[in-house]
């Protein structure tokens, strides 16, 4: 299958799940920091890989996706409704993480710079 297709359904996906997480999923499980970061359909269209971020400790993003898991039926009928596809795909989520390990070294970077800067300080001083 066309690549360029497939990577529009994945984007449209996204947008439907995103949508979802924000005005019809009523869990309490999910959290409402919950983001879709990334989505990966195959070529044949049979599986589809929702990364999710979530922001929270370790329980909310366990909480979250097991409230996403059991969500799966209703998001995967949604997402029939929204495209007009023969099959549709079988979700599975993921946690994505990536944003906060972006964040941790965005601290560390900074933080040896700081420690950078008062050396210089003290050698010049």
């Amino acid at each position: 299958m066309n690549i360029k297709r497939i990577n529009r359904i994945s984007e449209e996906i996204r947008r439907k799940v995103s949508d979802l997480l924000t005005t019809e999923l009523k869990d309490p499980r999910i959290n409402s920091m919950t983001s879709v970061t990334k989505v990966e359909t195959t070529k044949d269209l049979g599986y589809a890989n929702i990364y999710v971020s979530i922001l929270g400790d370790k329980k909310e993003k366990e909480d979250t996706l097991k409230g996403l898991k059991s969500a799966k039926g209703f998001i995967r009928k949604e997402i029939a409704e929204e495209l007009d596809l023969r099959y549709i795909p079988e979700i599975t989520f993921h946690l994505d993480e990536s944003i906060e390990q972006g964040i941790y070294m965005s601290k560390l970077i900074e933080k040896v710079a700081k420690e950078d800067a008062k050396k210089r300080e003290r050698s010049n001083g």
